[in-house]
């Protein structure tokens, strides 16, 4: 068989040495029980994998990706695991009055049992965003945030989507009206964070900085007293939303109790079947994916542009390109006034960030862990299923303007039909039980339709 894979400098592992065993083996059969159509078709064994016949370097990677720890501390949210914070982060977070019209709120694109995505290519707020929603569960672990990383925390990221127009469509002063208004999220607030230093009637119904234009000189028309005001009261929400979604963990995976087996020196036959295994190996080894989603998280956190195919005639997304500017001009980024560390290390590299032409069209490397419960795929959602995705790995076709890593020339696997299955059959190994979340009664409706 023909494979071509990335030429990587970083990878000095033979493509041949990768595996101790054919690697045309396939089949979806159980451990003992090996597909004959599968063998057929390819003229070779469906024995299952031993793990003794595994490269030594390939089963090294697969053990140093798993557990996934507690996600990091974040040292710009003094909140960041605070259980009354979180609470009230888990009320906000479903709770739509945080958006213009009364009718979105965050669990619109991030809904429990789709594993904190929408299921929509491009996700629908008051209107149909630019992508797709990545997941939150496990997102803590991220060190920037969105697809072009324009936030450097997960609270400063919590703040964007509100006042965005094509998401939530409200604004800080709205939601600082909704802390004042409503008497248990005035109390959750002034417990945590102390009394709001401010009056209704000291704030018109609408106001920010950036937007249309009776908002924006509404904003100016406040005293830079009250505009810091409102601003903290955001900041703190953001805060306790980032607070809540810390606390959105995938679990432990199959991978995971697989890899804990063989640590432990069992050669578990009955936790990943044949063909899951052979998926693992390929993971692993030949296809390389370990190069970008590396580590218990299964992502390098990096920004690449991998070449996916755009509609004919329509514009590029600039990708990192923008959300590097993005991140430095955030007045709530890790070193803004509203951090709770502005010498900290997120801090440092926040100011360090520069706007490279070389990372238009590039973006953050996704997780894997749950990837098989948020299709579809893609920043831009343009892939229905991992099948096509590891199709498009597999072929590049229609792939434009790659460059991957910079030292890096991503080249076409060449996966066969059985392998394709296999390597998809492994990624569906990596979703734990997923969050257990008492959703409000209130937020509770129709899920909008993924056609």
């Amino acid at each position: 068989m023909n494979v071509i894979v990335f030429n990587s400098k970083r990878s000095k592992v033979p493509v041949g040495a990768v595996l101790l065993l054919a690697v045309s083996v396939v089949g979806c059969g159980d451990w003992g029980e090996g597909s004959t159509s599968s063998g057929a078709e390819r003229g070779a064994s469906t024995s299952p994998i031993a793990i003794a016949e595994i490269d030594p370097v390939v089963l090294r990677r697969a053990l140093k990706s798993s557990p996934l720890p507690a996600p990091p501390s974040d040292s710009t949210n003094r909140y960041a695991d605070h259980p009354e914070a979180a609470e009230l982060g888990r009320r906000l977070f479903f709770d739509p009055r945080l958006s213009g019209t009364g009718e979105v709120s965050c669990a619109t694109c991030h809904q429990p049992d789709r594993w904190f995505t929408d299921g929509l290519a491009k996700s629908m707020g008051l209107d149909t965003a630019d992508r797709h929603a990545p997941t939150l569960v496990d997102a803590a672990h991220h060190r920037w945030f969105n697809w072009d990383g324009r936030s450097d925390s997960m609270w400063g990221h919590t703040i964007r989507p509100i006042e965005n127009p094509l998401e939530m469509g409200g604004d800080r002063t709205l939601l600082t009206r909704l802390l004042l208004e409503d008497p248990e999220l005035n109390n959750r607030y002034a417990k945590i964070f102390g009394a709001i230093p401010l009056s209704l009637a000291d704030l018109p119904a609408s106001a920010r900085p950036i937007g249309d234009s009776q908002s924006v000189e509404a904003w100016e028309r406040l005293t830079p007293v009250d505009q810091d005001r409102i601003n903290r009261v955001v900041a703190n929400t953001g805060k306790s939303l980032a607070a809540f979604q810390r606390t959105l963990r995938g679990g432990p995976s199959r991978f995971d109790r697989w890899a804990e087996a063989i640590s432990k020196g069992s050669d578990e036959k009955s936790i990943l079947n044949a063909s899951e295994l052979r998926g693992l190996v390929l993971f692993f080894g030949k296809a390389e994916c370990w190069e970008c989603h590396s580590g218990p998280l299964l992502s390098d956190g990096e920004f690449h542009n991998i070449g996916i195919p755009v509609a004919e005639g329509l514009p590029r997304d600039p990708g990192r390109y923008d959300g590097s500017l993005l991140v430095r001009e955030d007045p709530f980024n890790a070193a803004g006034q509203y951090s709770d560390d502005v010498d900290g290390r997120q801090a440092i590299l926040s100011r360090g960030v520069k706007r490279d032409p070389d990372a238009w069209g590039a973006f953050r490397t996704p997780t894997l862990r749950g990837v098989g419960r948020t299709p579809p795929y893609m920043h831009d959602g343009s892939m229905p299923d991992l099948e096509s995705v590891i199709r498009f790995y597999s072929t590049l076709e229609g792939a434009v303007q790659l460059g991957h890593h910079q030292e890096s020339v991503l080249s076409p696997l060449d996966l066969d039909a059985g392998e394709i299955k296999d390597l998809a059959a492994f990624l569906r190994t990596l979703a734990g039980p997923g969050p257990e979340i008492d959703v409000p009664e209130s937020s509770r409706g129709e899920e909008p339709s993924t056609e």
